[in-house]
């Protein structure tokens, strides 16, 4: 596997196509790729303050070089501002330099700057086109890929927000490097699930692979960039809007949303949240008698050597099953689960509260 290797990943669906690009050292070469695809000449690009001052000289000369001077709008960084308001002001910017229905938005960030521009892409002048530059794990491997795009409301997560396919998802692993230790760590949640729904052999490369994940070697982080952007463009692309195998995406989400709801979005980034949620989602298919107690424990040893956490925080029972009923995929009162039947193999069913409220109460004291 070459350093300077490329890797095109083509999603086609119904009404739209796009293709994800993998590769080292790409983001000098966007405005060559955005060159391609033929768009309007207004370009903006939605980005956060600090990767701004990383990477945001970079991209507007890549784009000036391909005679395209673009319009900057920062965003301010962190879940806390996936808001309305935030759309609000890009609406504002947008309209003020007469953007057209040709024009196109770029994202530059993580997987909160690529939710909120990928929902005013779908929204401003009923749509209009845009490309996922992500600069995360989670937005690398998840948040960046399938079209999920939206804001928070103050009662739950992604609840405001639309289906909506970029143009395209160019993604640079390199730009991994300048991520904080702690961001970097999170963002493993979401790489770890692709191997316990779908892959047990990426879960068995990942185990034997814990020293260079975590020293950031560029091959290792290549790979597991592109096996995990493999793994959710095929599920993606057969159930584009959720309808039935997308579900089981959302392993450790049910959890991992009610946890970020209730502490306000401050006190854990979104892959530890989902780390927590799918150590709950693994405990709670054990105690139905689903999956074994030694393939739990293979989970929990892998997410911790990760450096991820794996323990539900102090919360009343009652106040998760409120904010689980929040959750976009409930139906009549009962909440659907992504359960492992084993790693590399999993389920969707849905749970009642009182089935719950037992698991909370038995299994972590949560009264």
């Amino acid at each position: 596997m070459g350093g300077l290797e490329l890797k095109k990943i083509p999603i086609r669906f119904k009404t739209a196509c796009c293709d994800i690009l993998i590769g080292r050292g790409i983001l000098p070469d966007l405005g060559k790729a955005l060159h391609k695809l033929a768009s309007g000449e207004k370009v903006a690009v939605v980005t956060d303050p600090t990767v701004d001052r990383i990477y945001g000289a970079t991209i507007r000369k890549s784009l000036k070089a391909s005679h395209v001077t673009p319009l900057t709008i920062r965003v301010p960084a962190g879940e806390k501002h996936k808001t309305l308001k935030q759309v609000e002001r890009i609406y504002d910017s947008l309209i003020q330099h007469h953007f057209e229905r040709g024009s196109t938005l770029i994202s530059l960030g993580g997987g909160v700057v690529g939710d909120i521009t990928g929902f005013v892409a779908a929204t401003y002048l009923r749509g209009i086109p845009y490309i996922q530059c992500p600069t995360t794990v989670v937005a690398q491997v998840d948040a960046s890929i399938g079209g999920k795009t939206g804001v928070d409301h103050k009662n739950g997560k992604n609840l405001i927000g639309a289906f909506y396919q970029p143009k395209m998802v160019y993604i640079d692993p390199e730009t991994l490097r300048t991520l904080p230790e702690r961001e970097f760590v999170a963002g493993l949640a979401e790489v770890v699930k692709y191997g316990v729904i779908m892959d047990s052999d990426f879960f068995s490369y990942l185990e034997d692979n814990v020293a260079s994940i975590l020293a950031r070697d560029p091959e290792t982080l290549f790979y597991c960039i592109t096996k995990s952007a493999e793994s959710k463009a095929g599920v993606v692309a057969s159930d584009e809007r959720e309808s039935g195998l997308r579900r089981i995406l959302n392993y450790g989400h049910t959890f991992g949303h009610a946890i970020e709801t209730l502490t306000y979005y401050r006190r854990y980034q979104h892959g530890e949240a989902v780390s927590i949620g799918m150590a709950a989602a693994a405990r709670l298919s054990h105690v139905l008698g689903i999956l074994s107690e030694d393939e739990v424990e293979r989970q929990d040893v892998l997410l911790k050597r990760l450096g991820l956490p794996t323990t539900l925080p102090k919360l009343a029972s009652d106040s998760i099953l409120a904010a689980m009923q929040q959750d976009k995929k409930v139906k009549q009162g009962a909440t659907f689960f992504v359960l492992p039947e084993k790693i590399g193999s999993v389920r969707v069913e849905q749970i009642g509260k009182n089935v719950l409220r037992r698991f909370l109460k038995i299994v972590f004291g949560k009264g």
